[in-house]
């Protein structure tokens, strides 16, 4: 049967003509491209199907429908405007990820699933919001989102007073002696454990009555209180002939600031020439402060080493997104503007393009590394428009 098969489908491919023959292969390339199922693809349907549900739907923290980004430690949905707060606390308070624009493997989104979403994470940090302070709205100013936020997930002022005063997890080794000593350790080790969860209530209860009688002061600090107008994704590819900090190589990563936000790569052991290929996501303050970056040659027992610094000026990108996303540029490809490099000592913008390509505004940067002997980098910016 199967070699009947094939001389039918020999018999048609020999009386068919080029141009048949090179459709019928476009056809099967594009049947292999449909059936290929990627971890990553499989991975943010789970994640999609997650969103959906009710509870979801609507920002954690403000309410704004059709949230898009989420906090992958606290597994909270969170708005655009509520995602550049919990940026500014850190990623120890509030790990920040897109839905759509990150890549997200099936243990990442079984880790946000098992967290509850929305509903579960509202439970239990606005358990006890005072009766004179109210949630942020979707048009709530971001110092209002800010001092929330702050209060929600840093001070953690709303939770459960009961919640602080339950029994903790009592460690094995205390009950497997047999001996009189034993007895004496655990009643020491709750007496101890009680007084910290009775002085740790006290303490919540205390900042509680005085947010009930006091109206929030505003903090002399800028952090998180500025208005974001885009996110822009920047791709650390890689560094060519850096600096000597080791014997006769370096522990490199790269660190990467914008305002307030920091993050930094991982560290390439041994490796003058290391290829990272890692993406960062920043919110765009609307002040557009420039791009800092720095290298550093991590060490175990010291204080890093310094590899060298620069700084980018992402306006141009910024205003070329801004001109795109007016529709005065078009097409699928087209070259928005061109950088001239007298503008910035820093950078050696490749032709000295911003391109348009498939609606994402890109720049490809080979930057010189300053005050320091030798290195570039190779890094790609891309802007993301605040409706992703």
């Amino acid at each position: 049967m199967s070699a009947r098969k094939e001389r039918t489908h020999a018999d048609h491919l020999s009386g068919a003509s080029l141009f048949d023959l090179l459709n019928l292969d476009d056809d099967e390339n594009c049947s292999n491209d449909v059936d290929e199922d990627t971890p990553s693809a499989s991975a943010k349907r789970k994640l999609a199907s997650f969103l959906s549900e009710s509870g979801n739907q609507l920002c954690a923290d403000c309410g704004s429908p059709d949230p898009k980004w989420v906090s992958a430690n606290l597994g909270a949905f969170v708005c655009i405007k509520c995602s550049g707060v919990h940026r500014s606390l850190g990623v120890h308070i509030s790990k920040i990820l897109s839905v759509n624009l990150d890549e997200w493997s099936e243990e990442d989104v079984d880790n946000v699933i098992k967290l509850g979403g929305n509903t579960a994470v509202n439970l239990k940090y606005e358990d006890s919001i005072p009766k004179n302070h109210r949630k942020p709205q979707p048009d709530s100013s971001i110092d209002d989102r800010t001092d929330f936020i702050k209060r929600k997930y840093v001070m953690q002022q709303f939770l459960n007073p009961e919640e602080q005063l339950s029994c903790p997890f009592i460690p094995a080794a205390i009950h497997c002696s047999s001996t009189g000593l034993n007895s004496v350790v655990e009643k020491k080790y709750l007496n101890s454990m009680r007084m910290h969860n009775f002085s740790q209530a006290f303490l919540n209860a205390r900042k509680r009555k005085d947010a009930e009688q006091k109206p929030a002061k505003k903090s002399n600090s800028t952090a998180g209180m500025v208005e974001f107008v885009g996110m822009i994704k920047v791709n650390v590819v890689s560094g060519t002939n850096l600096a000597v900090r080791d014997v006769r190589s370096s522990d490199p990563y790269v660190m990467l600031s914008l305002g307030n936000q920091s993050m930094k790569t991982r560290v390439i052991k041994n490796n003058l020439n290391p290829v990272w290929n890692e993406k960062l996501m920043f919110s765009i303050p609307s002040d557009i402060p420039p791009l800092k970056v720095n290298v550093f040659d991590k060490d175990k027992f010291s204080t890093d080493d310094f590899m060298g610094e620069a700084e980018i000026d992402i306006r141009p990108l910024v205003s070329a997104a801004k001109a795109f996303e007016n529709g005065n540029a078009n097409g699928p490809s087209k070259q928005l503007e061109k950088i001239d490099e007298g503008k910035d000592k820093n950078t050696l913008v490749n032709d000295g393009m911003i391109t348009a390509a498939e609606g994402k505004i890109k720049q490809d940067i080979a930057l010189k590394l300053q005050n320091v002997e030798s290195g570039e980098l190779q890094i790609e910016i891309e802007c993301v428009a605040l409706t992703q």
